[in-house]
């Protein structure tokens, strides 16, 4: 018998920007909520009030993120991304300009044959999203 207890993704953040990108995806996403932010103390190992470990939540799935204490030289890549499927082509054009506003787009908003409309995007966090409306 296993002792896992779950599966979800992990975001690490740099610059102390965590927050700031779950505030902004719990606002544009649908069911979003910051579930639990847990912060660095006078003397620990992060810089002070930055995230030490924060879960939120998009539409039921839940999302551990943390702001990185040490920098990195490595950030976040389009090969990790977040699918969303919209049930509405309005739906779709108003996450991308929400989510694409100061990001890049990688593929802008179109019909690629496996979809109707369909973007993928790395918003100014640089998280990469798909969005999807079949």
């Amino acid at each position: 018998m296993s002792s896992v207890k779950s599966v979800r993704p992990f975001l690490m953040f740099q610059g102390g920007r965590c927050e700031e990108a779950i505030t902004f995806y719990t606002s544009v996403l649908p069911q979003g909520r910051i579930v639990d932010i847990k912060r660095y103390g006078p003397g620990e190992m992060g810089p002070e009030g930055t995230v030490f470990r924060a879960t939120f939540e998009l539409v039921g799935q839940q999302v551990d993120c943390i702001d990185s204490p040490v920098e990195h030289a490595f950030d976040f890549t389009p090969s990790f991304s977040f699918f969303v499927e919209c049930a509405a082509g309005e739906e779709l054009d108003r996450l991308a300009a929400a989510l694409g506003e100061g990001g890049m787009f990688l593929m802008p908003i179109d019909s690629y044959g496996f979809s109707r409309k369909f973007c993928w995007l790395k918003d100014r966090f640089g998280v990469s999203w798909q969005i999807n409306f079949e």
